[in-house]
C-alpha cells in the first residue's frame, strides 16, 4: 500500500456524502496493472497523481458505486489525464482506504469525448 495523499472531501461529495477518510493510497497490484496496461504512463506521470486528485478539473459519472471518475489537464506538460478513485465508505471494511483504481494520460480527443458524452458531477470552477 502507497500513500498518495488526501482527498478534499468537499469535491467528492458529489459521489457520495459518505467518505470515512481523506487518504488515498495505490496498491501495489494496481501499480503492476497500470504498468501493465498503459506502459510507461506511471513512471511518467505518477507525480502528477496527487494533484489529479486534490485538484480535479471534472469529475464524471463513473460506472460504479462510489466511484470517481476524475480528468484533469496538467498545464506544467500540456498533457490531460484519467483517474479512476474508488471512494472508501461506512459500507467498507474499517481498514480500506480511498484508492486509485487506474490512471492514465489520455488524448484530447477522448478527454473532450469524456465530457461530452458523461454526465457532469463536479467542475472546477
Amino acid at each position: 500500500m502507497n500513500h498518495i495523499g488526501i482527498l478534499n472531501k468537499d469535491i467528492y461529495k458529489c459521489i457520495t456524502e459518505d467518505i470515512v477518510t481523506d487518504e488515498v493510497i495505490i496498491t501495489d497490484e494496481r501499480i503492476k496493472l497500470i504498468m501493465e496496461r498503459h506502459p510507461n504512463d506511471y513512471e511518467r506521470y505518477y507525480k502528477y497523481m496527487a494533484e489529479v486528485i486534490a485538484d480535479p478539473d471534472y469529475i464524471v459519472e463513473a460506472n460504479k458505486p462510489n466511484t470517481a471518475f476524475i480528468l484533469k489537464s496538467i498545464t506544467e506538460n500540456d498533457k490531460k489525464y484519467e483517474l479512476i478513485l474508488r471512494l472508501a465508505t461506512s459500507d467498507d471494511p474499517k481498514k480500506y482506504k480511498n484508492s486509485v483504481i487506474t490512471f492514465l494520460r489520455v488524448e484530447n480527443k477522448r478527454y473532450n469525448r469524456y465530457l461530452r458524452t458523461k454526465t457532469i458531477l463536479y467542475k472546477k470552477e
